[in-house]
């Protein structure tokens, strides 16, 4: 076996106990970095138990002291004679009981970031039924009105990169089929990688957005010159100049 037996509870154990960098445990336990760093983080495997895999046979401290040593080391899962010969079962993904009820909102996550996979790659991703995946893209799920979309990597019920694997081949689909695909759907047929490699675009606050085509135009500025400096109430309101013939007449009216 290539690699260690619980991989993510090995993960945690090496993450709690040791200082071996997240890239060196992604590799020796299959995971993605990013899943690394969310369990460093809290955000993936709460509530997984580490598995120590020197106590377990699968590592050597040895070869632990080393990793820790040199940040390019790449850790040897110790031979165990035990399980030459043995292969990986095909069949279903199984789902543990406890996160059966997290994968609709799996399922709403990638129908709706990533529309452009099909159903079986959405039922390989999480171990769910194509049925199930059609009455979520139609909203006809009796819980719809209820589910979030939550994504499956942090719910752990696929690797990400599974899920940027999965990306990938529904791109180069596209690609040969010669889709037209607007901006937004190229975004999200890129991977996790290849995402985080690209340069920051710079945002506008929100608080000014929308403002940055604003200014006076000519004509604003030539009726403020128009309006001018009122200094007195008289003035502003262009009242008419009286006489006191008329306030005389109009004391006499009143009378």
């Amino acid at each position: 076996m290539s690699k260690p037996i619980m991989a993510k509870a090995t993960a945690v154990w090496l993450v709690d106990n040791t200082t071996i960098t997240f890239k060196q445990i992604a590799d020796f336990t299959g995971m993605h970095e990013l899943e690394v760093q969310g369990i460093a983080d809290g955000d993936v495997a709460a509530g997984v138990k580490g598995f120590d895999p020197v106590a377990n046979n699968q590592l050597t401290q040895e070869e632990i002291d080393a990793a820790e040593k040199n940040p390019t080391h790449k850790l040897k899962l110790k031979f165990n004679a035990a399980a030459v010969g043995e292969e990986k079962r095909r069949g279903p993904r199984y789902t543990p009981l406890s996160k059966r009820q997290d994968r609709p909102n799996a399922i709403l996550w990638l129908v709706k970031f990533h529309p452009e996979l099909s159903d079986g790659q959405i039922s390989k991703l999480v171990g769910t039924t194509k049925p199930t995946i059609q009455s979520i893209r139609e909203r006809t799920h009796w819980n719809i009105a209820s589910m979030q979309p939550i994504d499956p990597v942090a719910l752990g019920l696929c690797k990400q990169t599974e899920l940027d694997a999965a990306v990938q081949k529904a791109a180069s689909k596209r690609a040969a089929e010669g889709a037209a695909m607007t901006d937004d759907e190229r975004r999200k047929l890129l991977s996790t990688e290849q995402s985080l490699g690209m340069e920051t675009e710079p945002r506008m606050p929100t608080a000014i957005e929308g403002l940055e085509t604003f200014s006076f135009s000519e004509d604003d500025e030539d009726d403020k010159e128009k309006a001018g400096d009122f200094a007195d109430a008289d003035s502003f309101f262009n009242l008419p100049g009286g006489t006191h013939d008329d306030e005389d007449e109009d004391e006499d009216d009143r009378r």
